[in-house]
Formats: C-alpha cells, structure tokens, sequence
C-alpha cells in the first residue's frame, strides 16, 4: 500500500473511532463517516469493505497501541513489583490519552463484529488479560504472598477498573493522574500481596 493510501485509511480509522465513540456503532452509518471525512461513499468502501471490517481495524490498532505502550515496555522490566507498577500506570495513560479514543471504541463495541472477527479480536484480549495475570502472580510468588485472591480474578478486576476510567474521570478535576496510579496501584498490592 502507498503512504497516500495508508495515510487515507489511518485518517478514516480516526474518523471512525470518533464517530463511533460519540455516537455508537449502531448509529453511525457510512453516510456520517463520508460525510464527516468529506469524501464519497465510494472511496470509502475503496478503502474498507464494510463498517464491520473498520471496527475491527479500529479494535486491531487499540490492542496494538496497549500492546506498543504497556506490554513491550513492562516486558523490558525484570523486577516484578516494578512491571506491575509500570503495567498499571502505563494501562492508565494509555486509557486516558489513546489518540482518538480507539480504546474506548474497543472497549465497548465487540459485539457487532461477526463472529469471526469478534473471535480474532477477544483473542487478543486474552493474551493481554492472561499478561496482566502472569505479573499478579509473579508478584504474588515474589512476596511470598498468602493471598486467596486469584491472579486471573484480580487481572479482571484490575483491567476493568482501569478500563472504566475514562467514563468518569476528568482532567484537571479534583483527582490527578498520578493520583488515580497511585490508588489503583494501593488497591492492587493491598489485595494481592498479603
């Protein structure tokens, strides 16, 4: 593909994932996106077969922007304690500064991919929570922790707690950033590490 051609299709992705974000994918039709990028009908579909196959692209780059932000820079730590940090952290930011709110649209628009796409997609996801359940136990077996709290339940609880975030939180409000990472950071070690 030319970067004419690249550039075309990561424009209409970003278009996409703002239409879909403020108005759902159900709502959304090929007409709004054409209309919203100023262009035909026919170049989008130049580009994308259907509506179906551009949220499973926007759902495709989320996962690669977490796995890009949080997982390849947490895999790069040795220290347990320190790549669970760092996981929680870096899955906060990435929740709350993602461009264009990719991770908002994957969040919470699975279902009307078909299924062979939902299955490609929810793969991915568990490869990711099965991640963050890998470092709750390391941690776990680090501290020599007595904890009855099951790593694959805390990376559930932890990831939809982050994964929540944007719902409610707004920048410059009364709780910070750093805040946020510092009291999911507690919850997590408070819970799993006994």
């Amino acid at each position: 593909m030319t970067r004419v051609a690249t550039d075309s299709r990561h424009e209409i992705l970003r278009a996409a994932a703002k239409l879909f974000r403020e108005h759902g994918y159900s709502a959304a039709s090929m007409n709004d996106l054409a209309a919203a990028l100023q262009l035909s009908k026919g170049t989008l579909y130049h580009h994308f077969q259907s509506k179906d196959e551009i949220l499973f692209h926007i759902m495709n780059d989320a996962l690669q922007i977490t796995e890009d932000q949080v997982k390849k820079p947490v895999l790069a730590l040795r220290d347990p304690e320190e790549r669970l940090r760092t996981c929680i952290r870096l899955h906060i930011e990435v929740v709350l500064h993602a461009r264009d709110r990719e991770i908002t649209v994957m969040l919470h628009e699975n279902q009307p991919l078909s299924p062979e796409l939902r299955k490609r997609i929810n793969a991915r996801k568990k490869d990711y929570v099965q991640f963050v359940e890998a470092l709750i136990a390391d941690v776990q077996r680090a501290h020599g922790s007595r904890s009855k709290v099951d790593p694959k339940v805390a990376a559930f609880a932890l990831l939809g707690m982050i994964n929540w975030i944007y719902q409610w939180h707004r920048p410059g409000g009364s709780i910070t950033e750093q805040e946020l990472v510092d009291q999911f950071t507690q919850m997590v070690f408070s819970g799993v590490v006994q």
